[in-house]
């Protein structure tokens, strides 16, 4: 069961998705799975090096994960319509997101559909979401991440929880999941929340 906060006039939210090559993958999966469920239309874009990564760590190929996805765009396709600030969108996650892309997004490089993308959703003043991938950090990692901070993108390492006592690598995966989704105002019920010691 979900609760989710619609755009205007009720109508369907829509989020473009980024899957970028750092380790991962099954985050970006997650997503599109549980925004496919809380009944969000999804853009998936993916990276070069995504469908490596994919086929490394998950149990999913490439097509299974584009089917997951309402529409999927080739990163190279520098003329779709989310790489134009005129697509209305509710925001963008991407998940994982390397060191790579995240520099790229802060320097405004463009060079890509995914970091174009990006791009669009800053300018356009939407929610952008980066799952970063990378330990440890260097001073470069971090600059880059206040800087995208500073300009409202919400920086998010997806760091286990253990109040919760996951019992499995899918509990620990989901629970981040879910704490991304709260961002976009999309509430999972099965989400283990705190409330407190001794109650």
């Amino acid at each position: 069961m979900y609760m989710t906060t619609m755009t205007q006039g009720d109508a369907k939210m829509k989020i473009i998705v980024g899957i970028t090559g750092a380790t991962g993958a099954i985050f970006g999966v997650r997503i599109l799975q549980m925004l496919r469920e809380a009944g969000v239309e999804t853009h998936l874009v993916m990276s070069s090096w995504a469908a490596a990564t994919i086929q490394l760590e998950t149990p999913y190929s490439v097509k299974d994960v584009e089917q997951m996805a309402d529409y999927h765009y080739s990163y190279k396709d520098q003329a779709a319509r989310i790489s134009s600030g005129s697509f209305r969108t509710d925001g963008m996650i991407v998940a994982p997101c390397s060191m790579k892309s995240l520099a790229s997004i802060r320097m405004g490089l463009a060079d890509n559909l995914l970091t174009r993308s990006a791009d669009v959703v800053l300018k356009e003043r939407k929610k952008l979401l980066l799952l970063t991938r990378e330990t440890p950090l260097n001073n470069i990692h971090l600059e880059n991440m206040l800087k995208l901070s500073r300009m409202g993108t919400i920086i998010m390492p997806p760091m286990p929880a253990f109040y919760n006592l996951p019992a499995s690598i899918d509990e620990m995966v989901d629970h981040i999941v879910y704490r991304a989704l709260d961002q976009f105002g999309i509430h999972r019920d099965e989400a283990k929340r705190w409330d407190g010691i001794g109650k």
